[in-house]
């Protein structure tokens, strides 16, 4: 299982100066790269054939060996993941003028876009905390980095592979991989019914209700701050709108973050699995009035969903997706299971109108999607019948 860790480095004044003047170069040089490999190869240039006319070029340049292979094998994954995004239909179909956009010019780095470093031109020395990097001026060694004292153990222990040099908001990172070892996942007991939504973010079938309100009056204050800058209309107006959308951001992961590993721990403590209902296209399915359209659009769902997963399978904890059609409609007795819109006369009461069972609507949720992880589980992990 593959992760990523983010350290923060903190170079000096002389060694600051080398990685700036090295990562635009290095985009910029994969600019031009994507210039070549469009004008000769179209969207489908592999690093066999844009070595050739490329490789000289930019070792004349300046860049080493290293560097130039992982500037050319950049350009060839971005060519890749556009021809992948066309095929799953992310940019619309043929007459669509996102795709004629993205289809009819090369592809464009960022000055200060991510690049890649591998163990040959980036050293770690993890008792001193400092790394060994390429840049245009040599070898820069003794930049110190930091981080806390459990992203330190899981970097001597698991780091494996490539890592991201990163330059944001005026601060230089450092994002490794780590190539961590699922432990195995245990026969489940019994399973957890998670049901996501935008006032409770998620409520559990054990009644464990995760509230949005403090998030919510957070959300709507930055939409305000928004309004407010977005009426200036100048460029440092504009900068400012990135950084707050990327605090926003960061804001929702935590909290994300903090209901999954929350979840995850009664899991694994009571030896239950997780289910969860599968949400994929649920912008498309759900109708909801013009006041909720932001909240239902803005709010990662699908990070929650993906945080569960990732964090059940560290710890071993089964993971299952049912299918979510009518399980907040649905009486989870199990000998009634009436299914009537008329069953939740309003957003947090659920009430049946044949056995007259009552409770709150998400916890009702969660109990039919608690039920419908014991059905997919028995049927998933049913032995094939023996060939006649």
């Amino acid at each position: 299982m593959k992760i990523v860790v983010q350290v923060k480095l903190t170079p000096d004044a002389v060694q600051a100066s080398a990685l700036d003047r090295t990562l635009p170069a290095i985009n910029e040089a994969a600019t031009r790269v994507s210039a070549v490999a469009f004008e000769h190869f179209g969207l489908r240039a592999s690093v066999r054939e844009l070595r050739k006319p490329c490789y000289g070029e930019l070792k004349a340049q300046g860049f080493g060996a290293q560097a130039a292979q992982h500037i050319i094998k950049r350009v060839v994954d971005s060519y890749t993941a556009l021809r992948a995004n066309i095929r799953a239909g992310n940019l619309g179909g043929p007459d669509s003028t996102r795709r004629r956009k993205a289809t009819s010019k090369p592809i464009v780095f960022r000055p200060d876009a991510a690049h890649t470093y591998d163990d040959r031109n980036l050293s770690w020395n993890y008792d001193a905390q400092t790394v060994s990097i390429w840049t245009l001026d040599g070898r820069i060694k003794n930049i110190r980095f930091v981080c806390s004292p459990g992203a330190l153990k899981q970097l001597i222990e698991h780091r494996k592979g490539e890592s991201d040099l990163v330059h944001r908001d005026g601060k230089w990172f450092l994002v490794a991989t780590l190539d961590v070892v699922e432990p195995e996942v245990f026969a489940p007991r019994d399973w957890i019914g998670v049901d996501r939504g935008i006032v409770n973010l998620a409520t559990t079938s054990d009644g464990d209700n995760h509230q949005g309100r403090r998030l919510t009056r957070y959300r709507r204050w930055q939409a305000r701050k928004r309004a407010e800058i977005q009426a200036k209309r100048t460029r440092s107006a504009k900068q400012l709108l990135k950084k707050r959308a990327r605090r926003e951001a960061r804001h929702a992961a935590h909290v994300n973050h903090t209901i999954a590993k929350q979840v995850v721990a009664v899991a694994a403590r009571t030896e239950r699995g997780i289910a969860i209902e599968e949400l994929g296209g649920i912008r498309e399915r759900v109708t909801v009035s013009r006041d909720q359209r932001a909240r239902l659009s803005s709010w990662p769902f699908h990070q929650l969903g993906s945080f569960l997963e990732y964090k059940a399978r560290r710890a071993g904890v089964p993971f299952i997706e049912v299918d979510p059609a009518y399980t907040s409609q649905r009486c989870p007795v199990p000998w009634c299971g009436h299914t009537e819109r008329a069953n939740r006369p309003d957003r947090d009461r659920f009430c049946c109108r044949r056995c007259g069972f009552a409770g709150p609507a998400d916890v009702v949720a969660g109990i039919n999607v608690r039920q419908r992880a014991r059905s997919a589980w028995v049927f998933v992990n049913m032995p094939n019948p023996a060939p006649t």
